[in-house]
């Protein structure tokens, strides 16, 4: 309703536009005035830090690119299966070792249980007291066990790694064993609950301490 209103408004936004394009060509005007008054000292100020900031540049954009020379040689698929095979091998190298060797130690344990605990009560007759009800057939055990490190021994010695046939010897005397454990477990309840009442008998306890002690 008021035209002069929009005139008023038109003209505003004109000088304002006119303002932002002075200011700019005032700085377009006024940059090389600066550089060109800028003091010998603060220039060359002004140029090291440019050249820092250059060589900073550079730097890290080395850093951040792949070394050609330093890096790792690409290896072929079949470099890297045979790689991973020799890794397994050596595992199981390792695992058959300390498989024998723990048997090994398992039999020396049943070795010195027969010789220092279960032979010497069989020797002393002591009545009330139960040696094959308490032990089973812990010689049995041994035996089998000296079998399985003997194959074990013989799957082993003198060939090489991956020539070495493990689960064969395991099918091998799987028979025995299950046999062997089968009566072993079966009786091996009964076995601990005859140890609990022993225990509680002074004379029987003196009996398994000097066993004990033996075995000490």
């Amino acid at each position: 309703d008021c035209p002069g209103k929009e005139g008023v408004g038109g003209r505003k936004r004109n000088l304002a536009l006119l303002k932002s394009k002075l200011y700019m060509g005032e700085r377009r005007r006024t940059e090389p005035v600066v550089e060109s008054t800028t003091t010998a000292g603060d220039h060359g100020t002004l140029r090291r830090s440019q050249s820092d900031r250059t060589e900073y540049s550079q730097k890290l954009q080395e850093k951040m690119a792949p070394q050609v020379g330093s890096s790792t040689p690409a290896i072929s698929p079949q470099e890297d299966e045979e790689q991973v095979s020799r890794c397994m091998m050596a595992k199981r190298v390792k695992i058959i070792a300390e498989l024998m060797q723990t048997e090994k130690d398992y039999i020396s344990n049943l070795d010195l249980c027969i010789r220092e605990v279960v032979q010497p009560l069989r020797n002393k007759q002591i009545a009330r007291f139960d040696v094959d009800g308490l032990f089973s057939n812990i010689e049995l055990v041994h035996q089998v066990s000296a079998k399985l490190l003997s194959l074990l021994e013989e799957a082993t010695t003198d060939v090489e790694p991956p020539m070495q046939i493990i689960g064969e010897v395991f099918l091998q005397i799987k028979g025995p064993l299950e046999d062997t454990y089968k009566i072993y477990c079966y009786h091996h309840d009964d076995a601990h609950t005859m140890l609990e009442s022993y225990e509680k008998d002074e004379e029987l306890k003196q009996h398994l301490r000097d066993c004990v002690q033996s075995l000490k």
